[in-house]
């Protein structure tokens, strides 16, 4: 389906409506989709979907995912959470996970980021280069 940049623009609108200093608020966001679906104004199928897609995209944005191949301290998992939510800002949800195919180093993605020190990567690095 193909959305109309008015449908885009009132998306757009209503995901700004629901942001408080600077984060979505689940309830300003279900009280718009009701909102919108109760009136039914023209295109409110294609305005939806692209506040779900800003939505999904927000989201993304303010998860981290970090991996190890070991599991961290708790004293190392508080830096990096701090260094995060430092570069990216507050309300980061950051999640640490362990994965043993990296070897060593860290692995973090935050939304479409990825910074990946890990042996893994160079290993797989060097092997290109050659």
């Amino acid at each position: 389906m193909k959305i109309s940049k008015q449908s885009r623009r009132d998306a757009k609108a209503l995901f700004q409506a629901c942001r408080v200093e600077g984060v979505l608020e689940d309830g300003r966001i279900r009280t718009a989709v009701a909102a919108v679906i109760q009136h039914k104004p023209r295109g409110y199928v294609a305005t939806l979907t692209q506040l779900q897609r800003l939505v999904k995209l927000d989201i993304a944005r303010r998860t981290a995912v970090v991996e190890s191949a070991v599991p961290l301290s708790a004293e190392l998992q508080s830096s990096v959470s701090a260094s995060l939510t430092r570069r990216h800002g507050s309300g980061l949800a950051v999640n640490f996970v362990q994965n043993p195919s990296l070897i060593g180093g860290l692995r973090i993605q935050v939304g479409s980021s990825v910074y990946d020190d890990s042996v893994a990567s160079r290993l797989s690095a060097i092997v290109e280069t050659l």
